[in-house]
């Protein structure tokens, strides 16, 4: 099987950047003109992506959660569309 060069990187991702590299990944596999061998490509880096854009955010997640315990604010409460929607 295939390395997985790109789990073990630990450079930082530019998240941006990997968000528009998925949405153009996301684009070329709906309109569904590509070849198999070169969907199966384009699926496989979107799903690395993905995951790195994943460990991104979880990373952030944690360096907010620090500061605010740092700060001595409140601890962050889970999110909750449902009351958001009730404007």
């Amino acid at each position: 099987m295939g390395t997985r060069k790109a789990d073990k990187d630990t450079k930082p991702i530019d998240f941006e950047a990997a968000m528009r590299d998925l949405e153009a990944i996301v684009e070329r596999l709906e309109r569904g003109d590509q070849p198999l061998e070169e969907s199966l490509a384009a699926f496989e880096r979107g799903v690395q992506l993905t995951r790195a854009c994943q460990a991104a955010l979880k990373d952030a997640e944690q360096k907010v959660e620090i500061l605010l315990k740092k700060a001595g604010e409140p601890a962050i409460e889970p999110f909750d569309a449902e009351s958001t929607d009730e404007d």
